[in-house]
């Protein structure tokens, strides 16, 4: 356990699986988070000793570079859904990733950048357009960085399905928004691990990997999907992209709003893989993975949302 690698966001939903796929690689990981404190959950995801927390603050460029010293690589998972207080988009995706790509380039380490699919400096949408901008400055400071665009994650704490499955389990309906024909193309989180993790060992070239998984479905075809694994019959009712703005513009205020504005706007485009990624294998199968099957996964941790409260065994690893 020679190497080490630094995970900003190791914490969060993402970061924890890329934490766990580094430790069983036999990486020593320092996971750079804002309360240490709260991150213990993390130890256990590897041997005695591999895996520590410290606190890294990125709108402190001092406390980023000394989270990155003697790293060989670093991973920045960091991202947000929303805005609140001082959390934007632009200072979280853009500055706060050009601030991590720096101390990595002055360390000369590998870098592995975790963005989102839909990434565009051109979107309407600010969140669209502030990842667009984090991947620039990432790439400006470290032309040989690893970028990874997931479509929608899912996996045992995901933020799409388990939120949808609570919903109906309150709800008698469920919105569709844009009458739900968005196309989407929902990953495993455990393969955006496996990707990070062939970037920072160097067995990915450097550039913009898609990452989506077998399937794609439209938003009405997932809340089906939801509703089947967890026995429930619920009213779908569509809901035209000037309703969902307008409601929007209120639920957004909510301490964790169900849909914002931005979110309406994303929503008007496919997040799917592109066929110029698929073209040039930038994709999980030009990394050599498999994508992993929703139906393989969602029932093991959706199935405590059945009206019966049976369980189901848990996720792959």
């Amino acid at each position: 356990m020679d190497r080490l690698v630094t995970v900003f966001g190791g914490s969060g939903f993402v970061g924890r699986h890329i934490v766990r796929a580094l430790a069983k690689a036999g990486w020593r990981v320092r996971a750079a988070v804002r309360r240490p404190d709260l991150a213990g959950h993390l130890q256990p995801l590897g041997t005695v000793g591999q895996i520590s927390a410290v606190q890294a603050n990125l709108r402190y460029p001092d406390s980023v570079r000394q989270a990155v010293e003697g790293a060989h690589a670093v991973v920045n998972a960091v991202g947000i859904l929303f805005e609140t207080g001082r959390q934007r988009f632009d200072a979280v995706h853009a500055e706060a990733a050009g601030t991590v790509a720096e101390a990595a380039a002055a360390v000369g380490a590998r870098m592995v950048h975790v963005s989102a699919l839909g990434a565009d400096p051109n979107s309407a949408s600010i969140y669209a357009r502030t990842k667009a901008v984090g991947e620039e400055k990432v790439r400006a400071a470290v032309p040989g960085a690893v970028i990874l665009r997931p479509s929608i994650i899912f996996g045992p704490e995901d933020g799409f399905f388990n939120l949808f499955a609570s919903i109906a389990r309150i709800s008698p309906v469920l919105p569709l928004v844009g009458g739900g024909k968005t196309c989407f193309q929902p990953v495993y989180v455990g393969d955006v691990a496996k990707a990070a993790l062939k970037g920072v060992e160097g067995t990915a070239a450097p550039g913009i990997y898609e990452l989506g998984g077998p399937e794609v479905k439209t938003f009405e075809e997932l809340l089906r999907m939801i509703l089947d694994i967890t026995g429930r019959k619920r009213l779908l009712v569509p809901l035209p992209f000037p309703v969902a703005y307008l409601q929007a513009l209120v639920m957004q205020y909510l301490p964790n709003p169900l849909l914002t504005p931005d979110q309406v706007t994303l929503l008007k485009s496919p997040n799917i893989v592109s066929h110029a990624a698929i073209q040039t294998g930038h994709t999980l199968e030009g990394l050599g993975i498999t994508p992993t099957a929703l139906m393989s996964v969602l029932p093991s941790y959706l199935g405590r949302f059945r009206r019966e409260g049976q369980f189901s065994e848990p996720p792959p690893v």
